[in-house]
């Protein structure tokens, strides 16, 4: 079996605020974006956020995408670059870099193949992710939550990206008493159709969450869904900070 997608991204004003979407079908796609970015780095993210959503399954992965830079980068470019240390031929640092490593991870070991197809032609997966990715680049633009799509992964296999976010989180955390531990349960998963919004705009991720940490830390368990990830994580890089940090301000 093969799982069939399409990827874009978009990007108003190049850069600016930016989207990126992947679609399979109405009950699997995704979205997300920034407040701020380029058009490529939208492309490069859908693919990525694919191939993490789709982490948990052995089918291979057929990619449509309209941009010629991300199949080129993928398929053509990259083992040179790595060679190379991420260096360009001409020993300039390659745009990107972490996307592109992040797509490198996420593609070993599996079947993933790239098809180039026209952007604004007619073809419907990679009309239905154009319009998605706009549709997210447009809502940051208001300042408003774009819509996140019901994605591929379950909530019960979480996906793979948030295992290891979580996982980053729990080693940067001191470790308490087991007296002092404090897990929360699990939220609800969000309906498919509309995922529950967690903050009305980027800015107010971190807004006013400075205050000292208490004298005694605790550690806390927290399960997200894999939209809930998408959101934090998409705030954090808002604000130019790790993962982990994010969630000890938001805590």
């Amino acid at each position: 079996m093969t799982i069939t997608a399409a990827a874009d991204g978009s990007a108003l004003g190049n850069p600016g605020p930016n989207g990126w979407a992947w679609y399979i079908d109405d009950q699997h796609w995704a979205a997300g974006g920034s407040p701020h970015g380029t058009n490529n780095q939208g492309e490069l993210q859908a693919v990525l956020e694919l191939l993490r959503a789709t982490a948990g399954t052995d089918e291979k992965l057929l990619i449509h995408c309209d941009s010629r830079y991300v199949i080129d980068s993928v398929t053509k470019w990259m083992p040179g670059w790595k060679r190379r240390g991420w260096r360009k031929s001409d020993g300039g640092p390659v745009l990107n870099r972490e996307l592109l490593q992040g797509i490198d991870d996420a593609m070993q070991g599996r079947d993933v193949e790239f098809s180039w197809v026209k952007g604004h032609a007619g073809h419907p997966l990679n009309e239905a992710a154009d319009e998605r990715a706009n549709a997210a680049a447009t809502a940051y633009k208001n300042r408003q939550e774009p819509k996140r799509g019901p994605g591929y992964a379950t909530v019960a296999d979480g996906g793979a990206a948030l295992a290891g976010a979580m996982a980053v989180a729990a080693e940067a955390a001191p470790t308490p008493d087991a007296a002092a531990v404090a897990p929360i349960s699990a939220p609800q998963a969000p309906a498919p159709q509309e995922p529950a919004q967690l903050w009305a705009a980027a800015s107010d991720l971190l807004d006013g969450l400075d205050e000292q940490p208490v004298a005694a830390p605790i550690d806390l368990t927290v399960s997200l869904t894999g939209a809930e990830h998408a959101r934090l994580r998409d705030r954090a890089e808002a604000q130019n900070i790790s993962l982990a940090e994010a969630l000890r301000r938001l805590i």
